[in-house]
């Protein structure tokens, strides 16, 4: 069943059409490179796409996380509760404002932290001051019941979700439930700026502390000013060179040939998540009389989910197969695969940090986990061809 062309079908994969490159290359033709009308318009249209009252655009989905560590002004010694599954800008962000993690395990089927993990976690801490909820692979957890569970600030980690909805009318990013919610643009997201992204709020107050620190900390509005001796002239007029820092920020802005791309391309997230969906539900189907040596992701009842990965358990005992030689041989049949995640409290710096800890759901879900191709760009053939793939290796 390998491809004859060559071609590797890696597990994921942007799709940039005609449009997003005439639209990246307006801005090059363009006087401003760099943050301007684009972003306003990107954090406006992301807004209103998933109904929140704010959206602040950056330049990555790891500055989206610290950001919103720093508007809430977590501190050295604060704890914030993260999965022990999901990626390692997750709880790094809550480590580069000083706070410490307390993992929570997560459901060994779907991935998700529900409220009974966190629940768990939070007895331990015995005092949380934010909680971190992750749409792992593009479904959530009910946002009402984690929030009502947390009892503190919860950000939602949406960086594998945009474009799913929960509960009756809910959007992921509405943040109806959570004070922050993260996105993320790399190539492989749902929908791809090059690098970018974004956190969507309805405190003003939090998204205007957020836009000071992913420019430097710099003010330039003429009522905040506090130095009069250099801000104005002596007609009382704000000197237009000037501008200051009340404390320091970074350099986390997102570029107008970001935007430009990322504007193009939200305005075929429908169309992006439908054939997401559509690819997993073909997966689903065909992969259906491999149970259990091979079964899908578990849904979550509280989700309608926008696919970033498809992902499956492997019985890989049963097989007679490591995982390692399982991508091997879909590798040499011309197909990509990845695992997604290690937890992170078996990483050695949280290990080191927190000593050895056993999280059952997390260790076990990793075990068994394998990320299958998905992405926009393919076809019921390309499924078609993994299933094949897996269909020989269990039958060899």
């Amino acid at each position: 069943m390998s491809d004859p062309s060559g071609e590797l079908l890696p597990y994921g994969r942007q799709l940039v059409e005609d449009d997003d490159i005439e639209a990246v290359t307006e801005v090059l033709r363009s006087d401003y490179l760099t943050t301007g009308s684009k972003a306003e318009k990107f954090e406006a249209a992301l807004a209103d796409k998933v109904g929140a009252r704010e959206a602040v655009v950056c330049s990555s989905g790891s500055a989206a996380l610290h950001l919103t560590m720093l508007s809430l002004d977590l501190k050295p010694g604060d704890v914030v509760v993260v999965p022990a599954l999901t990626f390692l800008a997750t709880a790094n962000a809550a480590r580069h404002v000083g706070a410490e993690i307390q993992f929570a395990d997560v459901n060994p089927d779907t991935g998700l932290m529900g409220p009974d993990e966190l629940s768990q976690a939070i007895r331990k801490a015995k005092q949380v001051h934010a909680v971190v909820t992750v749409h792992y692979a593009g479904q959530c957890e009910a946002p009402d019941t984690i929030a009502d569970v947390a009892g503190c600030p919860v950000i939602a980690d949406a960086c594998h979700a945009l474009g799913a909805k929960y509960g009756t009318n809910g959007i992921v990013g509405d943040c109806r439930h959570e004070c922050l919610s993260v996105f993320s643009f790399h190539p492989v997201k749902t929908i791809s700026m090059g690098e970018g992204g974004a956190i969507t709020t309805n405190d003003l107050k939090l998204a205007m502390r957020m836009r000071l620190a992913r420019n430097h900390g710099l003010i330039r509005d003429r009522s905040s000013f506090e130095n009069d001796v250099h801000a104005f002239d002596n007609e009382g007029l704000p000197n237009p060179w000037y501008y200051e820092m009340a404390e320091p920020g970074f350099n986390y802005r997102a570029s107008d040939i970001h935007c430009s791309l990322g504007l193009s391309q939200l305005r075929k997230l429908s169309r992006f998540v439908a054939a997401r969906q559509e690819l997993a539900a073909y997966y689903d189907e065909h992969l259906s009389s491999f149970a259990p040596t091979i079964r899908p992701l578990a849904r979550s009842e509280a989700c309608t989910p926008a696919w970033h990965l498809y992902v499956v358990h492997i019985d890989f005992r049963e097989l007679g197969l490591t995982r390692a030689q399982m991508m091997r041989r879909l590798r040499a049949e011309g197909i990509g695969t990845q695992v997604h995640y290690l937890p992170l409290h078996m990483q050695p710096y949280y290990r080191q940090r927190y000593g050895a800890q056993t999280l059952h759901g997390a260790e076990s879900f990793y075990e068994s986990a394998l990320t299958l191709p998905l992405f926009p760009g393919m076809t019921m053939q390309d499924v078609d061809r993994v299933v094949g793939a897996l269909r020989g290796i269990l039958c060899s």
